[in-house]
This record gives structure tokens, sequence and C-alpha cells, in this order.
């Protein structure tokens, strides 16, 4: 867990939370990034991670706080000589969203982007390896869930979700009989999500902890922490881990976690950054 946080910078109710970031790790190496929220590079290196050695890097969605550290994990990885190229994975675009491919061009192309002196990601040139963009579909009502083709060693599946505006995807990767779910950030509208992983017994669900029961919470955009019990319920996982966390939502714990336990009486743990999850 490199990032338990959320999109705002808070100070004490969130000590040392980084923006959302996953790093799955096989047999000591890490091999799977899923998002890169803000202050996430950092955790990157204190977890000891390389980009030298990931199968590809996964998006839920691109705001901020599940993206914003991205320019930094490339710009690290530059100095460390990986040839291959990258898969970088995540949502196609809509409104004023940028897909995943025009959101690195915009963010490294040579010519225009941000970080145009990195733009040899986007051809591996200059000693970067060459990013492979993919973007997802990810309108809910029509869309299937995507088999991703990363590596022989797991399976992952890209699930559109309900996130108000946003083109926004949850993940599921099986390891053999070991599976975790990630829910990304998602609205009690994600009935198809719900629907196509009830009773898919994950070792673990990672679920995004935003909001609290209260009224005036933004339930079209997350789960309150009730829903996240419907889900937990539907999905019956070994175990559930709140992340994502927000002071609007941690403030009311005890509550939230009497909620959870309305539908789902597994364990439930409140995640931390730099918390290992053990498959």
């Amino acid at each position: 867990m490199l990032g338990s946080g959320g999109p705002i910078a808070e100070w004490p109710g969130q000590p040392g939370r980084a923006g959302t970031s996953y790093l799955l790790w096989i047999d000591g190496s890490p091999r799977l990034l899923i998002d890169a929220g803000a202050g996430s590079f950092l955790r990157f290196a204190e977890a000891g991670g390389k980009v030298e050695t990931l199968d590809a890097i996964l998006l839920t969605h691109l705001h901020a706080d599940q993206a914003g550290d991205l320019a930094g994990i490339f710009n690290t990885g530059g100095f460390e000589g990986r040839a291959a190229p990258l898969p970088v994975i995540g949502p196609d675009g809509r409104s004023s969203f940028p897909g995943t491919s025009d959101f690195l061009k915009r963010l490294l192309d040579k010519q225009s982007g941000a970080f145009a002196y990195n733009g040899g990601y986007l051809d591996g040139t200059e000693n970067k390896p060459r990013l492979e963009p993919r973007d997802v579909p990810t309108e809910e009502g029509a869309g299937a869930a995507a088999e991703l083709d990363i590596s022989n060693d797991y399976s992952v599946t890209a699930h559109p979700v309900h996130h108000g505006p946003v083109p926004a995807l949850g993940y599921a990767v099986n390891l053999g009989d070991k599976s975790f779910v990630i829910t990304g950030d998602q609205s009690f509208l994600s009935e198809r999500f719900l629907s196509d992983l009830s009773g898919s017994k994950p070792t673990i669900l990672f679920a995004h902890h935003v909001i609290n029961g209260e009224d005036g919470q933004p339930r079209g955009l997350h789960r309150t922490p009730g829903q996240i019990g419907e889900l937990a319920g539907a999905l019956e996982p070994d175990r559930v881990v709140l992340t994502h966390n927000m002071q609007r939502s941690l403030s009311r714990i005890e509550e939230g976690l009497s909620a959870i336990e309305k539908r789902y009486s597994g364990p439930v743990n409140v995640a931390s950054d730099l918390d290992c999850y053990a498959l």
C-alpha cells in the first residue's frame, strides 16, 4: 500500500497519507503499479519500487490523487536502464477528461508536453523505455469487463465503474488460487461491477473509503460505508481493506465499521501507507 489517502492535504487528520497507490510484489520483485497519487513517488522509493521490473502501470482514473505522481515515477525510471516497453493502461476519455493515451501525450510530448524533456518515453528514444498506452472503454452500461494481457504469472481484469462524470475503472487480479479486487473510486451506481464480481470471493477487497453515511456526501461519486458493506457482502472476500481514506470518513470510523458489519461479517482493516497485505 503506497498511498492510502485522498485528494485533500489533511493534517493532523491524515498524517503521512499519500494519494492512492498500490504496488504488487511477487517473489520479492515489484511487478504491478496501480495508480500513482500525489505523494506516492516518495512511498515508491521507500518501498523499494523499481520501474525496471514492472509488468505494467494501471490507472483507475485520471484525478490528481490517482495520477499526480506519474511524472515522477517516469522520471526515476529514466535512470534505471529499462529497455522493455512499459504498458500504461487506464480509462478512455470523456467530456473534459482525456483518455490515458492522450493524457500521456499531453504530459510527455516532445513538442507540446508539460514534461517534454522526458518525451523519449513516447517513442523509446533517449535511453527510455517506450510506453504502450491502452485506453479501456468505461461506459458501464454497455461496456464489458476487459481482460488485460500483462503477465503469464497473473491475470488482470478491468471493470468499468461509475464515478460521476469521470471515466473510471476497478481492477480484479488473480494469482493462482489467490486474488484481490480494487474498487477504485466508484458510487453505488456501479451495478455491473457488483453483478460481475458477486460471489468471486477474492482474498482481499480494497475498498475506497471516501465518505461517511451522513447526508450531503457526494454519493454520486463514492460508496458510503453501508454500500461498501453491501459490495463486500456480495463479493464475499476473506478480508476488506479500507483505503483512499479521508478525514470525513475516518472521523466517523466506528459508525462506518458498524454500517459495513451489517452486510459483511469478515475482518476489516483501515490501511496506512506502506502497509503490506500478503496473499
